[in-house]
């Protein structure tokens, strides 16, 4: 059996480490912050509790996977996991509201016929049944099997509805699908918040994005009692149960080769640890630019990938009063001005990047209208210090942080300047105030998370999410595959195949576990 070193401690490292270590291997893990689970975290203070990455889980089969051939307990035997009921409630600026029944297409139905008036129900509907198709023509190059495996759709695989000249120049974006086959503006905004939501632009990703939404339509939305960091300290815990080493505090600095491969790797205090192969975990661009992993031929790319991908901004906020009974776990106050959001975000030259640290309250924000925020309330004891009190976060899908940002050439915001967290945090709850009534006079205390923090805590550059990998978009939105041009090296995570997500993270260190054990890279 093989002696292998794993970069980072995220969970795509995690998944890996547990199977090569149920394998036979004996596996280390070296991480240079002082815990595991990467972007899944958690923050904690006062009785209050906070994930402060992803709050909800989808495809939780991929992790059903991984306990079942890492050990005895089932996922379910591990963490408490039900289905959010309603999956989702949106907030639109004309006053219309809707909730999403969880993985009930009729019940999905009838309430946007409810909402927008009759045959609303059925155009999303075949949405969706067009976004099975695309599904099913890359569920298995996207996301179960290693890169090459089976072949990616040259173009994209949604089946849009060409009617009246529509779509005759090529494929669609998401935005074109939503205009031509939704119709209602409402209906369009609902499908783009989809995308929105992972940082990707609906107005240039292709039409195959409509899988994300199919997804959670499909399987479920789900939730972890404890919160998400639940379900990283469990697979943390079958690591250790599997007797996986983990070295906190200690970055990686370089990677050791022999014979012209990976053989090990160099630690900021001096040491070496020598092994067999080598997983890199860790975000692959802030390893590439830090000289750990080679660029070129020799290495991962750190694409192809979007470039520039957005990040998050978080809102912790702890409540006095209970969390009414019926409460929607998650609801997304969309934006009053759906252009100006896409365009605040996504576009470079937004001449609004700099104006963060003005006043929210002011009449003549340049924000107003331009923010779509989307509100989690768990109703979870484990998370709140007792019934009388709640813990409520708020998330935006923002511009990346960069020092200085706010340049219109490269679409970055200075997070760290003075008085922009605070700013933006307050637009935020601003606009969430529409979700929640009296949320500034039910609150006890906040903490803001920006993509610096997020730069700073995790090494993504500029405190970038990566999205899942889609097809179409002559392959711009692919990831590098698993195994590496050099030979012994590895590499999952987010920057890689197949993207970014927790299900992806999974399914990576399914694939690579494979892969080492002389498959062919794949769950089996």
């Amino acid at each position: 059996m093989a002696r292998i070193a794993v970069i980072g401690a995220g969970m795509g490292s995690l998944a890996t480490a547990a199977r090569l270590a149920t394998g036979g291997h004996q596996v280390v893990v070296h991480e240079r912050a002082a815990s595991h689970g990467g972007a899944v975290g958690r923050f904690a203070e006062g009785g209050f509790a906070f994930d402060t990455g992803p709050g909800l889980l989808l495809l939780p089969a991929v992790y059903r996977d991984l306990f079942v051939k890492t050990g005895r307990e089932s996922l379910e035997a591990t963490v408490g996991l039900t289905q959010a009921d309603p999956a989702s409630r949106h907030l639109f600026a004309d006053g219309t509201e809707v909730s999403l029944p969880n993985a009930s297409r009729s019940g999905v139905i009838e309430a946007l016929d409810a909402a927008f008036g009759p045959g609303s129900g059925v155009r999303w509907s075949d949405v969706l049944a067009r976004a099975r198709q695309a599904w099913e023509a890359t569920r298995r190059p996207l996301l179960e099997e290693a890169v090459g495996n089976a072949p990616v759709p040259a173009a994209d695989p949604y089946p849009a509805v060409a009617r009246r000249g529509l779509f005759r120049r090529g494929a669609p974006s998401l935005a074109r699908v939503a205009a031509a086959e939704l119709g209602d503006p409402r209906l369009a905004a609902l499908l783009e918040s989809y995308p929105v939501d992972y940082g990707l632009d609906p107005r240039t990703v292709p039409g195959s994005a409509a899988v994300l939404p199919y997804l959670e339509a499909t399987f479920g939305v789900w939730y972890v009692r404890g919160g998400l960091r639940a379900l990283a300290d469990a697979v943390y815990e079958r690591c250790l149960a599997r007797q996986v080493e983990f070295r906190f505090g200690v970055a990686v600095t370089g990677l050791l080769a022999k014979d012209g491969r990976a053989a090990g790797v160099e630690l900021a205090d001096g040491s070496r640890s020598e092994a067999d192969l080598v997983v890199a975990g860790a975000p692959l661009p802030a390893l590439i630019a830090a000289g750990v992993l080679p660029a070129g031929p020799g290495g991962p790319a750190a694409g192809p990938g979007p470039s520039g991908e957005p990040g998050r901004c978080t809102v912790h906020m702890a409540l006095r009063g209970a969390r009414p009974a019926g409460t929607a776990h998650r609801t997304v106050v969309h934006a009053a001005d759906r252009e100006g959001a896409l365009d605040w975000v996504f576009a470079p030259g937004d001449r609004h990047r700099g104006a963060l640290g003005a006043a929210a309250a002011d009449a003549g924000d340049p924000l107003a209208g331009r923010i779509t925020v989307t509100v989690l309330r768990p109703d979870d004891p484990e998370l709140r210090p007792d019934d009388a009190h709640e813990a409520l976060t708020l998330t935006a899908t923002v511009p990346r942080h960069a020092p200085g940002g706010g340049r219109p050439v490269d679409g970055t915001v200075d997070w760290a300047a003075p008085g922009a967290a605070e700013g933006f945090a307050a637009r935020m709850v601003a606009v969430a105030e529409a979700a929640v009534p009296s949320l500034r006079e039910r609150e006890l205390w906040r903490r803001v998370r920006t993509p610096a923090d997020t730069e700073r805590e995790t090494g993504a550059p500029g405190g970038s999410v990566p999205a899942p990998a889609l097809a179409g978009a002559e392959g711009a939105l692919l990831r590098p595959a698993n195994r590496s041009a050099l030979p012994g090296l590895y590499v999952v995570g987010g920057w890689a195949h197949p993207g970014g997500g927790l299900p992806h993270a999974g399914m990576a260190g399914a694939i690579v576990a494979d892969l080492i054990a002389g498959g062919p890279g794949g769950s089996r």
